[in-house]
């Protein structure tokens, strides 16, 4: 067979192979029309019908039936060699797998924008009542807390304080190209006779929902080309991954013995005819029904592939968020409660924060925007900074001689409190 020929009877559908390939089709003359759509027919086989028959498959097989094992998955399909790909101007290095993010073009500064920034007013506070309020609330949502603690302590002393939640969001954009294919029925094929193929950043894409993660596949324009395909060598089929093409399998009850043991009622055992294959030790192969041969995977049994190189755009949001509290107060119970909106910026690109009250809010969006810019290799689109406000007041009680502290937090009056004085077991019961 000449290096890149088809080696079938019949022509191949379109043109010659333009190259050689690493493997040569199976051995054999293929008289068989390959078929132009899946197989549907049944996979069940008549209870009493013999396995032995005539298999479709004329390539190459085992000599003798291999075992039927219901676990056999079917092989992956393989990539043709990627020589055999045409080299687009600015798409050489493109291969059968996203390898990597093409960087992006810069970013020019000069378009960004002087901000003005309002001033930060209006610092919520809790009050005793209110506090005092929470503490009963939340003994009432514990059901081993006495209640008796929270109605009747003596709050002793309030240090009000604020918890800010700095978040910065970070909305990036990265492309990476790959040759890709779908079986070829006669859809239209954008080659590079159309016109040259434009830059992967080149090609308007518009995300759907800004600050929201998601990802698009498309065409890149003027490289597609319909290519015989490289799996089943433009038959259409391929050889039964099962019974390895000879239409049926061994038994895998009797092991091809075609009996079994039977016990009866008086506790001797006798040999019987197998249930599973009526005695013929073979079974029908139910995955290619007895043909040898099953559709190709990669074509769909239309023998050839459209090839075209695929542009994969994802957006993602990156989000960096920090705690500003300076209490004993888990910084987690903070992220966990509504707070009010005192600061919200978005650009480009945005400038860390300088006129906040607390200079900790400042440093910190600082510190993140300057760790955003070192670790993104993406396209950024977007950025935000918001700054929320959670009142805390931490409260120092007394309850019969002895004190204990808890925190009030949120604008839902959360209650923290470790230290509750008037905890018991499970099953108790305390007023």
């Amino acid at each position: 067979m000449n290096s890149g020929q088809y080696g079938g009877v019949n022509q191949p559908p379109y043109g010659v192979y333009p190259g050689a390939y690493q493997t040569a089709p199976p051995a054999g003359v293929h008289t068989e029309k390959p078929p132009i759509a899946p197989y549907v027919g049944s996979l069940a086989q008549p209870a009493a019908a013999s396995p032995e028959g005539p298999t479709l498959w004329k390539g190459e097989m085992p000599h003798d039936d291999v075992r039927d094992d219901p676990n056999r998955q079917a092989p992956a399909p393989s990539a043709p060699p990627i020589t055999l790909m045409e080299r687009l101007p600015g798409y050489e290095n493109v291969g059968f797998q996203n390898e990597g993010f093409l960087p992006p073009p810069p970013y020019d500064a000069s378009m960004q924008m002087p901000t003005i920034r309002p001033e930060v007013t209006n610092i919520p506070r809790i009050s005793e009542d209110a506090a005092a309020d929470a503490l009963i609330q939340f003994a009432s949502e514990h059901c081993c807390y006495g209640k008796k603690a929270a109605r009747d302590c003596r709050i002793l002393d309030m240090v009000h304080s604020s918890a800010f939640h700095y978040t910065l969001e970070t909305f990036t954009e990265t492309r990476a190209t790959a040759w890709a294919s779908q079986p070829f029925s006669g859809q239209p094929v954008d080659d590079p006779r159309y016109g040259p193929a434009p830059g992967a950043w080149d090609i308007p894409a518009s995300p759907p929902q800004k600050f929201a993660n998601a990802c698009v596949k498309m065409e890149v324009p003027h490289t597609a080309s319909v290519k015989p395909c490289h799996e089943c060598f433009a038959m259409g089929f391929k050889r039964c991954w099962r019974c390895m093409g000879r239409g049926k399998v061994v038994c895998d009850s009797c092991g091809g013995s075609g009996r079994g043991m039977a016990h009866s009622a008086d506790g001797h055992h006798r040999h019987e005819s197998c249930v599973c294959c009526h005695g013929y030790g073979r079974k029908r192969c139910c995955t290619c029904n007895g043909d040898g041969r099953v559709v190709c995977g990669v074509c769909a049994g239309r023998t050839q592939l459209k090839w075209f190189i695929e542009l994969t755009i994802k957006w993602d949001n990156n989000v960096l968020d920090h705690v500003v509290e300076r209490t004993a107060l888990p910084d987690e119970l903070i992220r966990g409660v509504a707070g009010k909106l005192v600061f919200e910026e978005e650009a480009a690109r945005v400038s860390p924060i300088n006129h906040f009250p607390d200079e900790a809010v400042n440093q910190v969006s600082q510190e993140s925007i300057q760790k955003q810019s070192q670790a993104t290799l993406s396209l950024v689109l977007a950025q935000r900074q918001r700054v929320h406000i959670v009142p805390v007041c931490q409260c120092h009680a007394q309850f019969k001689e002895k004190p204990f502290q808890f925190f009030v937090y949120g604008f839902e009056n959360r209650v923290h409190s470790p230290e509750y004085p008037q905890k018991c077991c499970c099953g108790c019961t305390l007023l």
